[in-house]
């Protein structure tokens, strides 16, 4: 790609409707929507130049009306195992963010991606907090994480199957574009991503939890909860100020609910704050409390070195942890974490632009 330009939208940012409208306003006939879209999502081009089976003319407008992608490649960095990769990548006004692919022998290949520059929810563990709020990203800024992916992927035969948005931002405060872009990646027409396979993360906007129950979309809801108590979860994530443990707990008993999905709780484990067997105790009570125990699965997430000065808690205290969940009848996994050598863990993902103001 010869940079990103400025100005124009990227290709990802244009629906099949206004991209129809385009080609008729260029006397070009509308069936060629199909064939833009279809290499955007699935093949490995770099630029319009490349589609070869596009008029030459087309391309030359193509290009000069739109970005072929939002994203261009910064630096890519790989784990020492040689499955993680992180990417950094930069948008058209200069700013960045990162993305992750995350390979599971073979048998997938999921995307962490960001929905903001940056992030305003300032959770004390977490490295991108630090930087604030630069700006919402667009729906197709979001996407093309995914289609940066797929173009690496491709030579070798492989495709992104799964999408987590668990990257930089919040994505219930960008929901509008959030929510396109998901619509774009299970559309059998875009990536054809299984809707179970693509999962929203929050941490815990309430009244976006209930509208994204009523989308009628089957994708997975993520809740990061973190502490089982208001004054824990509050010291350590300022956003329980605003909707408490209880709130949380019940809006995602409503999603459950509406949608008939199970809601994954993330649970990072700080040593000394949160990891004690009474609060893994009062966890399982108020989640039964507020609905299904079978509806809930808790992800406890081995605390990854970042700020806040917190320590992870030893493997046998995580172990104890995730056994007083499961005997009191919640479905709790330990999981392994991959990526920590090149900060792409989770609460690890941060670039170094500072604080800025944030627009949306």
């Amino acid at each position: 790609m010869k940079g990103v330009a400025k100005g124009i939208p990227s290709i990802s940012d244009v629906d099949s409707h206004a991209l129809v409208a385009w080609l008729r306003a260029h006397a070009e006939p509308a069936y060629r929507a199909k064939q833009i879209r279809r290499h955007a999502m699935h093949g490995a081009a770099s630029e319009f130049e490349e589609l070869s089976d596009l008029p030459k003319t087309l391309r030359e407008k193509l290009a000069a009306s739109f970005r072929w992608s939002a994203v261009e490649l910064e630096r890519e960095e790989a784990s020492a195992d040689g499955e993680t990769r992180k990417a950094l990548l930069r948008l058209a006004d200069g700013h960045h963010i990162e993305s992750v692919l995350m390979p599971h022998h073979g048998a997938r290949n999921a995307v962490c991606v960001s929905t903001q520059a940056g992030c305003p929810m300032a959770c004390a563990f977490c490295a991108t907090g630090e930087m604030g709020l630069v700006r919402n990203l667009t729906a197709g800024e979001i996407v093309d994480q995914v289609r940066y992916w797929q173009r690496e992927l491709a030579p070798r035969g492989e495709r992104v199957s799964h999408v987590v948005y668990m990257g930089m931002g919040e994505p219930l405060n960008n929901y509008d574009a959030s929510l396109s872009a998901a619509r774009t990646l299970i559309d059998p027409n875009g990536f054809g991503i299984s809707p179970r396979r693509v999962t929203i993360s929050t941490c815990g906007v309430v009244p976006k939890i209930d509208e994204l129950a009523q989308e009628g979309l089957p994708i997975n809801l993520a809740v990061s909860l973190h502490a089982p108590d208001d004054r824990t979860r509050t010291a350590i994530m300022p956003i329980n100020r605003k909707w408490g443990v209880e709130e949380v707990l019940a809006a995602s008993a409503r999603y459950v609910k509406r949608t008939k999905r199970r809601v994954t709780f993330e649970y990072v484990m700080l040593a000394g704050v949160n990891d004690s067997d009474a609060a893994a105790r009062e966890l399982a009570e108020k989640i039964g409390r507020h609905g299904r125990k079978a509806d809930a699965h808790l992800n406890l997430i081995p605390y990854n070195p970042g700020p806040g000065g917190f320590r992870r808690p030893s493997a046998e205290r995580m172990e104890r942890f995730a056994k007083v969940l499961q005997d009191a009848g919640i479905a709790a996994t330990l999981r392994i974490s991959k990526g920590q050598d090149i900060a792409a863990g989770c609460g690890q993902l941060k670039v170094s632009e500072g604080k800025a103001a944030a627009t949306t």
